[in-house]
């Protein structure tokens, strides 16, 4: 699991949305819509991806 990486991509804008959902989409390193960003499959991250799952399109790499 150490060795595998995540691609996620914002799929759709944090306007409107609940401030702390900004601030996890910006923690994961993500600005604009459509940006990708290869973050480590941990339980951290994936915490992060679960909170702003409909934001968000992962994908194993």
């Amino acid at each position: 699991m150490a060795d595998k990486k995540l691609k996620i991509t914002l799929v759709k804008s944090t306007i409107g949305a609940v401030p702390k959902n900004k601030k996890t989409v910006e923690a994961l390193g993500l600005r604009k819509v459509n940006q990708t960003v290869e973050m480590p499959d941990n339980a951290a991250i994936r915490g992060m991806i679960q909170r702003v799952r409909h934001l968000v399109k992962v994908e194993e790499v």
